[in-house]
């Protein structure tokens, strides 16, 4: 059908025919199958649901029209910082029934292949070593957003959504319906966010836990604290001061790389004088996340998480030792990605490469090689493990390109079951699966 007289989209670029021709006339939760992605129904006081636009998958959430506005507003303006948060597509308001009754406005967003909602990260059970590399992702995200001057205001793993990154987890911030951009924050801003992320995150640990779904060695409110001490260590490493005197000069090399090896780029730092000792004061001024994904993107094209980044560079440190130990690294780089990289990933089947993002299949390929060598002790080939790796690994892996868009029954029974249970809707809950 036409468009509805009144219905109004903005959107950045061009607004693509499919998004016009999805039934805003009718209420989200009346819209037909063919058009829903077939994922459950969050527990939320917004009206979520999935829907495909083109090759793609977004969401789309009902809410108010100030919001819409202001969230769609605060995502592109993230976006243009370069933040990691999901990708605006719309804002649509003036929606109307065929008979004229108004509809909630709408906001879009781009579904974020390979995400996990932190509740989808674990099979059965949250084991204490995933959690906290979970809560370290998640302090970073927020270290991030502060550094770019968001206040986020409703702090917690429920708004994020979480992409395996070479044995870690890369954050993303996935509702901004609360935040503010500012050209600074101020310590009670940043205090404000620290508070409210606390009690958050120890009552979704706390849910958690009553469901049988964490180690029961985990204690949420410890595990909170750890959030905020991991938060306090990254702020105080990447903009507190270092005290060096006129002859240390080498401590200045030390420290960039020090943030360097943290993904951080030093792009300006200030170096003044101390109030007593005659010691220098060295703080960063301007920190850019990304330093190894900017690296391998210059060397490959490749474009990566920050730690597979990590982890592919030293794929090509290795390769170009066996190789051309004097040679170039661009060249080294470019022969890895052509002769090792492109190749390995080609011999996965192709109904398996959904399972992970390339550079994470390349990533648990070269651990599953070093535990096959540890085992063997030799070298054992990439070529040689590949096949084990296929058979033993990564076959019982999850899809988590498409896992969103089948979820496994246990999962959709627990989505039931913990709606099932409250009385009083959990309006971040829907970011389960968005």
């Amino acid at each position: 059908m036409s468009p509805l007289p009144g219905l109004s989209l903005t959107a950045s670029g061009t607004i693509p025919q499919e998004l016009l021709d999805l039934p805003w006339h009718l209420p989200l939760v009346e819209w037909p199958e063919d058009v829903i992605a077939a994922l459950p129904r969050g527990i939320s006081r917004h009206i979520v649901r999935f829907a495909y636009l083109g090759g793609s998958i977004i969401a789309i959430k009902e809410t108010s029209e100030r919001a819409a506005r202001h969230e769609y507003r605060m995502l592109r303006q993230l976006g243009r910082l370069g933040a990691p948060c999901v990708k605006p597509v719309a804002e649509v308001t003036g929606r109307t029934t065929e008979d004229g009754e108004p509809l909630s406005p709408a906001l879009v967003t781009r579904h974020l292949r390979f995400s996990l909602p932190y509740r989808a990260v674990f099979n059965q059970m949250m084991r204490k070593d995933t959690l906290t590399r979970l809560i370290d992702a998640q302090a970073l995200l927020m270290v991030e957003l502060h550094l770019l001057g968001f206040y986020w205001g409703d702090v917690s793993l429920s708004n994020t959504l979480f992409r395996r990154d070479a044995g870690q987890f890369a954050a993303y911030l996935v509702d901004a319906e609360t935040g503010e951009i500012h050209p600074h924050l101020s310590a009670g801003q940043r205090e404000h966010d620290l508070d409210v992320a606390q009690v958050n995150i120890a009552g979704e640990l706390m849910d958690l836990m009553e469901g049988g779904f964490v180690d029961e060695e985990v204690d949420p409110v410890a595990t909170s604290h750890q959030f905020i001490d991991s938060y306090r260590g990254l702020w105080t490493e990447l903009t507190g001061d270092t005290a060096f005197n006129p002859d240390q000069k080498w401590l200045i090399e030390e420290r960039i790389r020090r943030l360097n090896e943290l993904g951080f780029d030093v792009e300006e730092y200030d170096i003044r004088s101390a109030r007593d000792q005659g010691q220098l004061l060295l703080r960063p001024k301007v920190v850019d996340p990304g330093h190894h994904q900017r690296r391998l993107m210059a060397l490959t094209g490749l474009d990566v998480q920050e730690n597979q980044a990590r982890r592919l560079l030293a794929a090509i440190d290795a390769y170009r030792a066996s190789t051309d130990p004097h040679g170039d690294e661009a060249v080294a780089a470019h022969m890895w990605t052509q002769n090792v990289f492109q190749p390995t990933i080609a011999k996965i089947p192709r109904e398996l490469r959904d399972k992970l993002e390339p550079a994470e299949l390349m990533h648990q390929l070269l651990e599953h090689r070093w535990r096959l060598s540890e085992k063997e002790g030799r070298d054992v080939e990439l070529d040689e493990a590949l096949p084990s790796f296929i058979e033993d690994e990564l076959t019982k892996m999850r899809d988590e390109a498409v896992l969103m868009v089948n979820p496994p029954t246990d999962v959709v029974r627990q989505m039931e079951l913990a709606a099932a249970e409250h009385e009083e809707p959990d309006e971040d809950a829907s970011a389960w699966y968005s």
